[in-house]
Parts: C-alpha cells; sequence; structure tokens
C-alpha cells in the first residue's frame, strides 16, 4: 500500500511538472520571433478558438507575442510578437483568417467601409516563420496605417532600400531589404 501511495505521489509530481513546464515552453517558442535583447521582458499569450486569449506570461515592455502555427493562412511554425495595442487587429485578421478563401474579400470589404481595425502607428511586428522551425526566417514590419509616398517620401515598391507595402491603407506597413 506504501509503494502505491509513492507511486500515485510519483505520478502526480511528474504531471504537476509536466503541467508547469507547458507554458514555459509554450512561451520560449512564442518569443523566438523577437531579438533576443527583447525576450524576457516579452508577455507571451495564447489565441483562443473566439479570438480572444489567454494570458501565459505578462510582459514589462508592451510587446505580446503568440504562436500561430497551423492556424489557417499561416505556415506550419509561425510565431510572431507586436505590441499590446495592436492585439484588437491581430484578432480581427485571424477572425477573418479562419474564413477560409474568403479571407482577402473580407479584408477589402473592412478596409472599405472604415471598420479594419489600424495598428499602431511606428509598431513593429516580429515574424519567425516557415515549414518548421529550422527553416524559419525572421521577417519584421513596422506599421504606417495611412502612410504612402507623399507622406513619407519614401517609395510605394520594392528595390529602392526601406518602401510602403499597401501605401495608403490600413495595412501599410515598412519592408526592409533582407535575405
Amino acid at each position: 500500500m506504501k509503494r502505491l501511495a509513492l507511486l500515485a505521489l510519483g505520478v502526480i509530481a511528474v504531471s504537476i511538472s509536466a503541467l508547469a513546464q507547458a507554458p514555459d515552453d509554450a512561451a520560449a517558442k512564442a518569443v523566438l520571433a523577437l531579438p533576443a535583447n527583447l525576450r524576457e521582458a516579452a508577455g507571451v499569450i495564447k489565441w483562443k478558438p473566439d479570438f480572444t486569449y489567454d494570458t501565459l506570461k505578462k510582459g514589462t515592455n508592451n510587446l505580446a507575442c503568440y504562436d500561430l502555427s497551423g492556424m489557417p493562412k499561416h505556415p506550419p511554425f509561425t510565431v510572431e510578437c507586436t505590441t499590446m495595442a495592436n492585439l484588437d487587429r491581430v484578432a480581427q485578421n485571424l477572425k477573418f483568417e479562419a474564413q477560409g478563401d474568403k479571407t482577402k474579400d473580407l479584408l477589402d470589404a473592412a478596409e472599405k467601409d472604415g471598420t479594419r481595425l489600424k495598428p499602431q502607428y511606428g509598431s513593429v511586428w516580429y515574424h519567425f516563420m516557415g515549414a518548421d522551425q529550422e527553416h524559419a526566417r525572421m521577417h519584421m514590419t513596422i506599421a504606417v496605417p495611412g502612410a504612402t509616398t507623399q507622406s513619407t517620401g519614401l517609395p510605394d515598391k520594392a528595390g529602392q532600400g526601406v518602401w510602403i507595402m499597401n501605401a495608403g491603407t490600413s495595412t501599410a506597413h515598412l519592408m526592409t531589404p533582407g535575405e
């Protein structure tokens, strides 16, 4: 009986340990999109099916990171980070992406009728995505909703250094040349 009780306690201890480590593993994965010097202070959230989220780790630098791996319209390995102020826009994106083939039409309609949520001007979006972690690539953009060539002096086409993609829309963002 004593052995059975010890075995049961051992199983419970291992189970609790595994459960306690799961959020840490999720947090460690989610922050991989960030430069190393920003990871420790970043918050980590987990998106729920209703496009709300649970906080896995509170942050101190106003950045929120999350895992989008396996979600519609995302590569098999996808982690992303942005400012807390952009989470409503991320939720809107996820809701539209869940509609499959209708995603582009929904985004275009929201842009046209003014219901497309704007990201925080100047906020950074950090992405780390690919077929798997080993083959994932880093990508960073800076949100500049409504920005145009005229308002910034930056080109709206690739090939001339930093440029504005989707100029003049709520989705306008600065692209930086990279690999």
